[in-house]
């Protein structure tokens, strides 16, 4: 037996014995970008026309337009869901198409009975498409096998489509570079495809002037290997990882460059040289963080520290919290709220991650930590959701809503970080703070998107560092 729940709503049919002549129905549906762009991933329409505005405003359209078909689908759902509704058969169409549909277009679909077949139980429907402007963008005629037998059924939500585009998430970050001079980085030991063609796509996106420090022989030998444009890249030939990380770490000490970025070599090598250069050091611990885009959560999120400090103690929290909140006020967030995260919400004796939790959130209380708001400890889920906010009553600033996520120590951020890039689909990027210069910290597994995301990052951090400085020398 089937239990409807108490709030359900039905559609029910029309049969063919009820439908006559000249009876119609209507559906109203504004079309948005997002209305386009799950018509393209379900049917993998992917022509620039719908897709590429740089491209649609260059054709007849001047601008973007919608799929011809996803008008169709709108009589399609009229038929299947209205007039005559459910049990109905789509027999054929004919259609033309007469103007653009463009996003924001408020269209009004209609059908009308403009023949019946008593003896083969068929009708055929005169189908009309308007936008708001009364411009019909649509014509055509159905034939269908309306029901003959009297159907009433709960209504069904449609199943939800997230969307989520990692070209154009990168663009935006892109974006936040515009206008920005390209920054003198210093590319270690960039002896693998992805290194070193990440350093020259950076390059090319006018974020980074590169110099390529290690053996010129073999960089010079995977340029020709993989067709890696080194056009604009400045070489100085060391013979090893070693050397090429101490070399850069000098230029970074002496001002020569602003940023470093990681080749193919060892985290533990390229910063045991930042840490050899006193200049370089700011009475902070070095940190990790990754930035996120992550599908189903509405804005990026930053997670640290998951690759540099194994089990950090309290006060190297605080520094590691506050390299965050520091990166978050250079990315735009002015108040970014910190979820500090352990398995559970409340502070338990038996759990060091609680009690550090606890004590940072005092520690911002009293101004030791400054710029941001923090609260913890908090699950993870009570951190992104505010679903399970509400369900467990918590009364947060924090919750639901971070900006930043404090992981405990580097085993569960570096599970939770790889989690959501390869489970959740979110694009990743990440630099290393808290030395004089950002360093940008790229894996062997990153694509080129990440990398140069990983680039522009630190290409933010280095501009920012600069106007800071700017700012405390005193004007004549």
């Amino acid at each position: 037996m089937n239990m409807a729940t108490p709030t359900a709503e039905w559609m029910e049919n029309v049969t063919f014995d009820e439908m006559s002549v000249g009876q119609s129905a209507r559906l109203v549906r504004t079309v948005t970008q997002a209305d386009i762009e799950a018509f393209a991933a379900v049917s993998g329409d992917i022509n620039p026309a719908h897709l590429n505005p740089e491209y649609a405003d260059a054709t007849m359209f001047h601008g973007v337009i919608a799929h011809g078909m996803l008008g169709a689908a709108l009589i399609s759902a009229l038929f299947g869901t209205q007039f005559p509704g459910p049990g109905t058969i789509y027999l054929g169409q004919e259609l033309k198409f007469t103007k653009p549909v463009r996003i924001g277009d408020t269209l009004t679909v209609s059908a009308t009975v403009s023949e019946k077949d008593d003896e083969k139980k068929r009708v055929k429907m005169s189908c009309l498409v308007t936008n708001q402007k009364g411009e019909t963008v649509l014509k055509g005629d159905a034939n269908l096998m309306p029901p003959t037998t009297k159907v009433r059924v709960e209504k069904i939500n449609a199943p939800q489509i997230q969307l989520f585009d990692p070209e154009a998430r990168f663009n935006e970050l892109l974006a936040r570079a515009e206008g920005l001079e390209a920054v003198r980085c210093a590319v270690v030991h960039p002896c693998d495809e992805g290194s070193l063609s990440g350093a020259m796509d950076a390059a090319r996106h006018g974020l980074i002037v590169p110099v390529l420090i290690g053996p010129e022989a073999r960089i010079r030998q995977l340029a020709t290997q993989f067709e890696i444009d080194l056009t604009g890249a400045e070489i100085i030939s060391v013979e090893h990882s070693h050397a090429a990380a101490e070399l850069a770490a000098s230029m970074a000490a002496k001002g020569q460059v602003e940023v470093l970025m990681k080749g193919s070599l060892h985290t533990d090598e390229l910063l045991h040289a930042v840490l050899s250069q006193p200049s370089l050091r700011t009475g902070r611990r070095m940190s990790h963080v990754f930035r996120f885009d992550v599908p189903l959560y509405p804005k990026p999120l930053l997670i640290t520290d998951a690759a540099l400090n194994i089990e950090p103690t309290l006060a190297e929290k605080v520094d590691i919290i506050q390299n965050a909140i520091n990166f978050a006020h250079v990315m735009g967030v002015a108040n970014p709220k910190v979820a500090i995260l352990a398995a559970v919400e409340t502070v338990s004796p038996n759990m060091r991650s609680t009690l550090d939790a606890a004590a940072l959130c005092k520690m911002a209380d009293r101004g030791q930590i400054k710029g941001g708001v923090l609260d913890g400890p908090l699950a993870f889920d009570n951190a992104i959701s505010p679903e399970a906010v509400q369900i467990k009553h918590i009364q947060s600033p924090v919750a639901g809503h971070a900006d930043i996520l404090a992981v405990p120590d580097l085993e569960s951020g570096n599970m939770l970080a790889k989690q959501l890039e390869y489970l959740a689909g979110a694009s990743g990027s990440g630099l290393v703070l808290g030395a004089r210069v950002p360093i940008a910290l790229t894996s062997r597994a990153d694509g080129p998107m990440s990398r140069v995301a990983s680039a522009l990052l630190a290409v933010l951090a280095a501009h920012a560092a600069r106007a800071a400085k700017a700012a405390s020398i005193p004007t004549a």
